[in-house]
């Protein structure tokens, strides 16, 4: 006969007893053990890797000048030592602008390292090797001059428009320095040096109305626009006082630069009075600019005192080094968008000054910075009052 189901189910053994309050502890914990155990086996649950943060607008056009900085270093490097330097002086030049370009990096901050990218390449140093990097071109002495020519636009374009004004100072200081160093390397190399324009002082009526100044975005891109773009803004933020005195900075270089070529002769003749005549119509364009010109405030004179224990070369460098001084300060007092024709007159004033036979500055018209800069060299450029007699009239 065959048991009956009641008694097989109860010849079973019964379940134990199970507490739903215990349940998901227990789960808890099993999770638990499993992680640890899969973390000593060298396994992880994947995760995001973590992201660099987003660089402001300001923060952008540091970067920007900063890389530019660097690759015209490592372009200088390069050329230097591809072997095919053409001579002695090439090579010390490329040497400098190396050197240089380092110092610029560093004024501007350096390479910005949040330290993602170390943790980034430890996690990844497990993994398969990188491929082994191409042979890199020849860089020659000319393309060192494009690469320094590029990074002085930009840095000019940043220098004109960026919103923080003690940045965009010592941006336009870089960018000068980027454009004599150009011009050197050009003329030592003998290669076509990049175009050099004069810088004009606007007038009201050419002006367009002044674009906003940019904020500081995370998703505004660098600005870039042609070599002359925004050189004719009439510059915003000039005080009285500050038109007053670069009339008569500008008034005084003239004259005392006439005077000298009025004593002159042959080349040195025909150079004088060349840039007296710039000064001269300068002084004049910030004249009628703020309104100076023939009233009873404009501060132009008759006549100036002129040092007289200086040769010409060293009176047009401290005329000019002083005229540098001023320029590098307005650009980081008026408004972005509208200074670009101050970041010229600075340029303008470094590129004259390296014609003329001065110490390369790293950074002109920052004479804080620049520890080769000279006592004499520096303030405002208006000859020295009482240093010798001034003549009753103006050289013509």
């Amino acid at each position: 006969m065959e048991p009956l189901p009641g008694a097989a189910r109860a010849d079973r053994p019964a379940p134990a007893p199970t507490d739903s309050r215990f349940g998901p502890r227990r789960r808890l914990a099993a999770a638990v053990l499993l992680a640890a155990a899969l973390a000593g086996c060298g396994l992880r649950v994947e995760s995001a890797p973590p992201g660099e943060p987003v660089p402001g607008a300001l923060e952008q056009v540091r970067r920007t000048a900063v890389d530019d900085a660097l690759l015209v270093a490592q372009d200088a490097d390069a050329a230097a030592s591809a072997g095919a330097v053409p001579s002695e002086a090439v090579a010390a030049e490329l040497e400098r602008v190396a050197a240089q370009s380092r110092e610029h990096a560093q004024a501007l901050g350096g390479v910005y390292d949040s330290g993602v990218a170390d943790e980034l390449t430890d996690d990844l140093a497990s993994g398969s090797p990188s491929p082994s990097p191409s042979p890199a071109a020849t860089v020659t002495p000319a393309d060192v001059v494009a690469a320094l020519a590029d990074a002085a636009a930009r840095t000019r374009v940043a220098a004109g428009t960026t919103s923080d004004g003690p940045l965009a100072r010592l941006l336009a200081s870089v960018s000068a320095a980027q454009s004599v160093s150009a011009a050197r390397l050009a003329k030592a190399a003998d290669v076509e040096a990049p175009e050099r324009t004069a810088p004009v002082v606007p007038t009201p009526a050419a002006s367009p109305s002044a674009s906003p100044s940019p904020s500081d975005d995370a998703s505004a891109p660098v600005a870039t626009s042609a070599p002359g773009a925004g050189a004719d803004r009439v510059p915003e933020g000039l005080t009285a006082d500050d038109l007053a005195a670069l009339v008569a900075s500008e008034d005084a270089a003239g004259y005392a630069l006439e005077l000298r070529a009025a004593r002159a002769s042959g080349d040195a003749r025909g150079r004088l009075a060349a840039r007296a005549a710039v000064h001269r119509e300068r002084a004049q364009g910030w004249a009628a600019l703020g309104g100076l010109d023939g009233t009873d405030q404009d501060p132009r004179r008759v006549a100036y005192a002129v040092p007289a224990d200086l040769d010409d070369a060293a009176l047009v460098r401290r005329l000019e080094q002083g005229l540098a001084t001023d320029y590098a300060s307005l650009v980081a007092t008026t408004a972005a968008g509208t200074r670009t024709v101050l970041v010229d007159l600075l340029a303008d004033g470094a590129l004259t000054l390296d014609a003329w036979g001065a110490d390369v500055a790293d950074l002109p018209g920052l004479p804080e910075q620049d520890a080769t800069a000279s006592p004499s060299a520096s303030g405002s450029a208006t000859p020295d009052a009482g240093t010798a007699p001034a003549p009753a009239t103006p050289g013509s």
